[in-house]
């Protein structure tokens, strides 16, 4: 049994079904201050969050958009700011949401308001885990649980695949558009997180700042080397940023 007094956060262990504690100086809260380019979802989710811990109505949360651009990073660093404020933090992995609502009966009754925390979230069509997670967000006979809020992250709006063929399901009645089972499907679940907050790619000035705020000289030599780097990789990113700093601390 876990001291929530003591102990700030856990994660789902689903082969031993325990909750295991998550040291202090084991802890991964980046400080808010040092993510850049999201100044509005660091300001929307801080806020949504800070209610929820006061016990004041809040939203479920949804953190979509580009791979690498702090989603997660945002989550782990607004829970470091609240955590003292008596925000509990809670991580499941998407393959074990079918515990969810298990783990919703167990934190369900304890004085602590609680962050679940699912990262990289996507499903296919049909995934028994798609139905338990709508269930514990409010889709049961038994009212949802007051003392925990979802908070997910994902690189698909709607957490899972849009094809063309569900869109040609949708017909017009009366100059409406109604859309076929298969998009109804897929948008049920993302409407439940009140809160949406997209992510896109940092722009230049952006992604060098983020190079510099990790410790690397930034000359026009090593400015070059940074946008090089995060070309062939694909894009900017504050994960790029990182990366590159790890391997260029000095800008050389």
């Amino acid at each position: 049994m876990i001291d929530w007094a003591h102990i700030h956060a856990a994660l789902w262990r689903a082969r031993r079904q325990v909750l295991k504690p998550v040291a202090e100086a084991d802890l991964d809260t980046p400080a808010l201050e040092s993510l850049l380019g999201i100044e509005r979802q660091k300001s929307a989710l801080l806020d949504n969050l800070r209610r929820f811990t006061r016990g004041q109505p809040a939203n479920h949360a949804l953190l979509w958009g580009a791979r690498g651009c702090g989603k997660s990073s945002l989550v782990k660093a607004v829970f470091g700011v609240l955590r003292h404020e008596g925000l509990r933090l809670v991580q499941i992995d998407k393959e074990d949401l079918l515990d969810l609502p298990d783990l919703a009966d167990e934190l369900r009754h304890q004085p602590y308001r609680f962050l679940v925390f699912c990262d990289d979230l996507s499903f296919q069509p049909g995934e028994p885990a798609f139905r338990a997670l709508k269930t514990v967000l409010d889709g049961s006979i038994e009212r949802p649980p007051e003392n925990i809020l979802l908070v997910a992250t994902s690189n698909r709006r709607h957490l899972v695949p849009e094809r063309m063929a569900d869109n040609l399901a949708a017909i017009h009645v009366e100059g409406e558009l109604h859309l076929g089972d298969a998009s109804e499907e897929q948008l049920a679940l993302a409407d439940r997180f009140g809160l949406w907050l997209s992510f896109y790619p940092p722009d230049q000035d952006t992604f060098l700042a983020m190079v510099a705020g990790n410790g690397v000289a930034l000359d026009d030599a090593a400015r070059l080397e940074a946008i090089r780097f995060a070309t062939l990789r694909g894009g900017r990113s504050g994960r790029a940023a990182r990366q590159f700093s790890q391997s260029h601390p000095s800008g050389t």
